[in-house]
């Protein structure tokens, strides 16, 4: 049983490592796109020996749900009037 436990971890890694290199060569063959099954399992496996990883993987998917707003900033420099088709650039000197 101690022989389980000695060799799951670097059995595991070995068996990402393989299944890293099929999606390899299966994404070149089929121009896929997006992530691929290693890299999400790598993260959860990384998060099981670090808490803080998974404090970091919680804030990426609740950010991914946020909808983007454009920042608040100055106010534009040129005065462009919609309505009558009129815009009115100023020149720095």
């Amino acid at each position: 049983m101690d022989a389980v436990f000695e060799w799951s971890i670097p059995l595991t890694v070995v068996l990402m490592v393989g299944v890293g290199v099929f999606e390899l060569f299966r994404n070149r063959h089929r121009k896929r796109t997006g992530a691929p099954v290693t890299a999400t399992y790598i993260n959860e496996f990384t998060a099981v020996f670090y808490g803080t990883k998974r404090v970091e993987l919680d804030h990426r998917d609740s950010t991914s749900m946020l909808r983007e707003e454009d920042a608040q900033g100055a106010p534009p420099r040129d005065n462009i009037d919609l309505d009558h088709g009129v815009a009115y650039l100023h020149r720095e000197n």
